[in-house]
């Protein structure tokens, strides 16, 4: 029944008879301040040997031994509803009890340090129990009135607990469980206890402290960061993952109990942004469940989870305060995990969302150094960036908000920045807003654009003429989110069969709402060849012009391309060659192309 409802399994019976003798040897401390106390834990030599546990703390009376089980029976309650135990001999007897799960008998002896008559306590698995003074000898080699004041528990292990007590598994056992208590222990002579290296505060982090940060983290941490919260007596070190983490799972930070080992995955001590460190604490004031495996949710753990909170958040500002190239370096591994929980996490977002990492028209920036340089204008799309960032004004960067929570993130920036002002950037926005000809160039610039309307029309294609840059770039093709979803939907519909006739639906209903799914090419006004496309007086010239720098456009801007844009790439450049070697042939289409019509030998001849 305690390893089914209580504990987790068998090997908490050396936590349990360890803690028993912790206790102790502290209430002893209490009458005699000098004590210093040591637990000794003695394995079994093999089947059927006796493993015993020695403590010269305070010891028991007769009486308190008698009332060992009844304090059990009677805080059943307690138990269940994980209330937290105060009394000494309540903790002794749950945790004497678990010894059942590896023995079918408990034999306890103590003396008491009051000075009362030394005592034998026997318990069985069948539920009884014998209480008896010993006022003769203990055994036939140990008198009673030589016993030293103290307790001795001993167990005769099952078969299948012959591991557990064994040399090399009570030394594993003790020293995972008791590695860092304030009392000595010993397995076999052997001392396991030692210093606790995520207590110590030296600026630089210890050998030891980073061997066990490795541990724990399972590499080399990033950074140490202690822990300190006076009111309930929790004290460590929290150690920064140097790799990216799902903000989902779980935090398994280690707690020790007044040095004894409560849990190695204890997930509801920090607070659930914090998923980049893994903690390991000692408390004294946070209160265990009835099984001592995990922490009662209460306003202490509810206090020290803030507290610990708010020892994280104050390395991050120290980070962007002091070395910036160091928080950098942090959120180059964080930031995508990070972004994911400021959009739901508003204490969070109030002292991270500044320093996160941003791409923007003139460069990778932060959103809050993009905040003071003015407002931070936004696309929704990385296809909209892609778009914008050719021609982008300077001085008025954009901020690409297509990866994952940018966005959302950009548009709440006024409620994590003070005074942040944000703007939303659309394509065909940002090309209206674009430089128009010089006025003494108007007429010429309107009549250039009505001339390559026409040459596009079939292509479903509008032009616009502006002045921007880089000048070299002769033209942008632009398109909102509609239509590129119409391209694509065309593009996969050229493959035929059903989902040809679905996207074929699709752009119908589209049409049918009025969406405009034509897409803009924006001629450079300050390019060479636009300018002297306006010069043009050859119809035929410029439409082959405007349809090359379409089809160039679009392979540019990483454009699936149709086979209507094929083709009229095909016939362009096809009769530009006629045009440019003075051929005088009719200008061939693409069909023609692939199938030519027989020739006569006396043709090639001539």
């Amino acid at each position: 029944m305690l390893s089914a409802s209580i504990y987790t399994g068998p090997q908490v019976f050396i936590r349990e008879l360890l803690q028993n003798g912790c206790d102790a040897i502290s209430a002893r401390r209490e009458h005699e301040p000098g004590h210093v106390g040591t637990i000794r834990v003695l394995p079994a030599d093999g089947a059927g040997s006796v493993f015993a546990v020695e403590d010269d703390g305070i010891g028991l009376t007769a009486a308190e031994v008698g009332d060992l089980l009844a304090t059990v029976g009677r805080s059943s309650k307690r138990d269940i509803l994980d209330l937290p135990r105060t009394d000494r001999l309540g903790r002794f007897g749950i945790g004497l009890l678990s010894c059942f799960m590896v023995s079918d008998e408990i034999r306890v002896r103590s003396r008491s340090a009051t000075g009362a008559p030394a005592v034998e306590w026997i318990g069985r698995i069948d539920g009884t129990f014998t209480v008896t003074e010993l006022a003769g000898t203990v055994t036939a080699t140990e008198p009673a009135g030589d016993r030293p004041v103290g307790t001795r528990v001993e167990l005769i292990p099952r078969q299948a607990a012959a591991g557990l007590v064994s040399p090399a598994g009570v030394r594993e056992l003790a020293d995972r469980f008791g590695r860092h208590l304030p009392v000595r222990v010993t397995v076999a002579g052997e001392t396991v206890t030692r210093a606790a290296p995520f207590l110590e505060r030296t600026p630089v982090p210890s050998p030891e402290l980073r061997e066990l940060g490795r541990d724990v983290v399972g590499a080399e941490p990033f950074a140490t960061i202690p822990l300190h919260v006076p009111s309930t007596g929790t004290r460590g070190t929290a150690f920064v993952l140097p790799f990216p983490l799902s903000p989902g799972q779980r935090q398994s930070s280690r707690v020790y109990l007044g040095g004894m080992l409560l849990s190695e995955r204890t997930d509801d001590l920090l607070p659930d942004w914090a998923f980049f460190v893994r903690a390991v604490v000692d408390t004294t004031g946070l209160h265990p469940t009835a099984s001592r495996e995990a922490l009662i949710e209460d306003d202490a753990l509810e206090s020290t989870r803030a507290e610990l909170g708010a020892a994280v958040r104050r390395w991050v500002i120290g980070l962007a305060a002091q070395t910036p190239h160091r928080l950098a370096a942090f959120l180059s591994v964080h930031h995508l995990a990070l972004r994911a929980l400021v959009v739901h996490d508003d204490e969070l977002a109030r002292f991270i969302v500044p320093h996160l990492p941003i791409e923007t028209t003139e460069g990778p920036t932060t959103f809050g150094e993009a905040a003071r340089r003015g407002v931070v204008r936004y696309t929704r799309t990385v296809d909209e960036f892609r778009q914008l960032a050719g021609i982008a004004r300077p001085g008025a960067p954009i901020v690409n908000g297509g990866y994952v929570y940018d966005a959302e993130i950009a548009g709440r920036l006024p409620e994590f920045v003070p005074g942040a002002e944000v703007e939303i950037v659309t394509v065909a926005d940002e090309i209206d807003h674009l430089d128009v000809p010089p006025l003494a160039e108007r007429a010429a610039s309107r009549r250039l654009q009505e001339r390559a309307d026409a040459a596009l029309t079939d292509l479903d294609c509008a032009t616009a003429v502006r002045a921007f840059e880089p000048e070299s770039v002769p033209a942008l093709y632009v398109a909102d989110e509609a239509v590129l979803r119409s391209l694509r939907r065309e593009q996969a519909s050229e493959a035929g069969g059903f989902w040809a006739d679905v996207l074929g639906r699709a752009d119908e209903a589209a049409a049918a709402h009025g969406t405009d799914t034509a897409g803009r090419l924006a001629l450079n006004w300050r390019n060479r060849l636009v300018h002297t496309l306006a010069t043009i007086d050859d119809e035929a010239v410029l439409s082959r012009t405007v349809r090359v720098l379409y089809v160039q456009a679009l392979l540019a801007g990483h454009r699936p391309l149709r086979a209507a844009d094929r083709t009229a790439l095909t016939d362009a450049m096809t009769d530009m060659v006629h045009l440019s070697v003075g051929l005088d042939a009719p200008v061939t289409t693409d069909s023609e192309l692939r199938h030519p019509a027989p020739t006569h030998k006396d043709d090639h001849a001539e």
